[in-house]
């Protein structure tokens, strides 16, 4: 008795192209970024998340306007300074960014919003976070009729103990 002859398969039909789902692009940082956008209201535009991939892209980190737009330059970006610093305060608003202001004078972007505190190199103006474990406020005062205390800010400044004491 002869076995039958194998036949050749038959053709795969192509698939149809399937739309990724988000679970299959959690942790794309692109796809993360934009979820990020659109949780908080704001368009996904090209500057925003060229802006967005470097602030949020490297982790916590904190920075001025002036060198994230230092980096936006050498990324190839063609974004303006105003750019930077209207993008800069629409995160801010939204939430996904703090303003740590020092002296009145320069302001850091801190891409953690979590509660917490920072050292501030007086030489080199590094801004570090402080866990809020390590400050322990015992007694706050009674804010004013109608008024909640809303955060609070401590910037605790560091230079080196041969350094001469600064203003």
């Amino acid at each position: 008795m002869e076995k039958p002859q194998a036949s050749a398969p038959a053709p795969r039909k192509p698939r149809a192209a399937r739309k990724p789902s988000n679970s299959d692009l959690a942790g794309c940082p692109l796809h993360d970024l934009r979820g990020k956008l659109d949780a908080v209201g704001l368009r996904p535009t090209k500057q925003r998340m060229r802006l967005g991939w470097l602030l949020f892209g490297r982790g916590d980190r904190h920075i001025t306007a002036e060198k994230l737009f230092e980096e936006a330059q050498a990324s190839g970006a063609q974004i303006s300074l105003a750019t930077v610093y209207n993008t800069l305060n629409q995160f801010t608003s939204a939430g996904l960014l703090r303003e740590v202001t020092i002296d009145g004078a320069r302001t850091y972007f801190d891409t953690n919003i979590d509660e917490h505190q920072h050292f501030l190199t007086e030489e080199a103006h590094l801004l570090v976070d402080l866990p809020k474990e390590l400050i322990d406020f015992r007694a706050l005062p009674e804010p004013p009729e109608g008024m909640e205390i809303a955060r609070i800010d401590v910037v605790v400044r560091l230079r080196r103990k041969d350094a001469p004491p600064s203003n």
